[in-house]
């Protein structure tokens, strides 16, 4: 009885977990709101070096980061969680991925 009950407890939260792709998704974005908020926001000002240079700090931020950010997400956040943070137009503010911590 109590293997039947823990069966359904991790599928349940299995279903109400992001997907892998989610999670990847996320960390995308919030990396391009990190840099966002630090005033990488205007490409089209930017010459064809400055555009690489943050292409690599963003990828060198996403490759530091991916290993612990990817497990906590999938097996810790809700689906619902990474969808709002997702949504978000920055990192904090009424817009925030921030405000996804306290409502999810």
């Amino acid at each position: 009885m109590k293997r039947v009950a823990l069966a359904l407890l991790v599928v349940v939260a299995c279903k109400n977990g992001p997907s892998q792709d989610q999670c990847n998704q996320l960390l995308d974005h919030l990396v391009d709101l990190e840099f966002k908020s630090g005033g990488a926001g205007a490409l089209a000002a930017m010459t064809p070096t400055q555009k690489s240079d943050l292409a690599k700090s963003k990828a060198a931020l996403r490759d530091a980061k991916a290993s612990d950010f990817l497990e906590t997400c999938t097996k810790k956040m809700t689906r619902s969680r990474v969808e709002c943070a997702l949504a978000a137009n920055q990192l904090e503010g009424e817009n925030g991925a921030g405000k996804c911590d306290d409502s999810k």
